[in-house]
């Protein structure tokens, strides 16, 4: 693996070019961008334009094409109505896989990478594996519970954190993380699953099972560090130093120094896109539909973020827009 010094040299030189081709991206712009023509592109970054995009799909959720292969993190589609954002929140919702939805977003999938197990991450990503064949690479959790839907074995790694992986033209490095809490200071469906259960019903029947963060280098191309939840073990950051952060939005003020703890251990990345923000809910159309309380903490988080780096760029990304750093 490079060094870490290596590592900052390469990304801050890279920093000296267009990081975001996305609608021409100013410095410390915040407004949702469009994918920009290949004719916007600047020279030093066409090569790998076309080879390497970012999709969001709401929620913490992305599709990754990287050449002929394609990465998945935490894919959830189905966007099903439990009554969280209406004040009617039903533990007992069924998990109702949307696969009209699905399928006509998932032709290919090669690896899915899952951050923890809550329905809004994990349910859709059984269905995905079954139908692509993609690995699936989560928590001990997500490795009993894939078995349960019926998912191959073979197509299930579990990981805990510290593990890198080499795919040969991009790898994933495995970090250890934290899943935020609540205003109670209490997590939604806590446990894990050491052992195979019955299949999930329910969304209550999918507990947090822990939660890991994902760094993707890409040869030639950027580090990324996703997200899934909003809390963070910053000492398991020391030398990632990626170029973009998925950065998940908190949705209370539980988790002391959040941000801050996040972007200096990720060494201050040059580009951070919220994610986490939008009403998961509701159908995947532009503009996202964020609720109001939602809409008041993205632009908190926007500003803080500018406050404690200064220097990197505000991404607040748009469903399903091709997004080239």
């Amino acid at each position: 693996m490079p060094s870490l010094d290596r590592r900052r040299f390469l990304r801050d030189a890279a920093a000296t070019t267009a990081l975001v081709s996305a609608g021409g991206l100013a410095a410390g712009s915040a407004t949702p961008a469009q994918a920009a023509s290949p004719a916007a592109a600047p020279t030093p970054t066409a090569r790998r334009r076309g080879a390497v995009s970012f999709r969001w799909w709401g929620t913490a959720g992305w599709r990754v094409d990287i050449a002929d292969r394609t990465v998945l993190v935490d894919p959830f589609l189905s966007r099903i109505n439990t009554g969280l954002f209406t004040g009617a929140f039903r533990t007992d919702t069924p998990l109702t896989v949307r696969t009209d939805v699905i399928d006509t977003r998932v032709d290919r999938a090669t690896t899915v990478l899952v951050t923890h197990t809550h329905w809004d991450h994990f349910m859709d990503v059984p269905h995905i594996a079954t139908r692509t064949g993609a690995r699936v690479f989560g928590t001990l959790t997500a490795y009993h519970l894939g078995l349960a839907y019926g998912v191959p074995s073979t197509q299930l790694s579990a990981v805990k954190g510290g593990e890198v992986l080499d795919f040969g033209d991009h790898s994933v490095e495995v970090v250890g993380s934290l899943h935020s809490r609540n205003p109670s200071y209490s997590v939604a469906f806590p446990g894990v699953r050491v052992a195979q259960p019955p299949q999930p019903a329910t969304i209550a029947d999918l507990p947090e099972g822990d939660t890991l963060g994902y760094l993707l280098r890409v040869d030639g191309g950027p580090a990324v560090y996703f997200t899934g939840a909003s809390d963070v073990a910053e000492r398991n950051l020391t030398g990632l130093a990626p170029d973009v952060a998925m950065v998940a939005m908190q949705s209370a003020t539980t988790t002391g120094d959040y941000l801050p703890r996040l972007l200096a251990g990720l060494d201050y990345p040059k580009v951070i896109v919220p994610v986490h923000y939008d009403n998961f809910e509701t159908p995947l159309r532009n503009p996202p539909v964020v609720a109001p309380a939602d809409r008041t903490r993205l632009n908190d988080m926007i500003a803080a973020v500018r406050r404690i780096s200064p220097r990197s760029r505000v991404l607040v990304p748009e469903y399903e827009t091709a997004y080239h750093f």
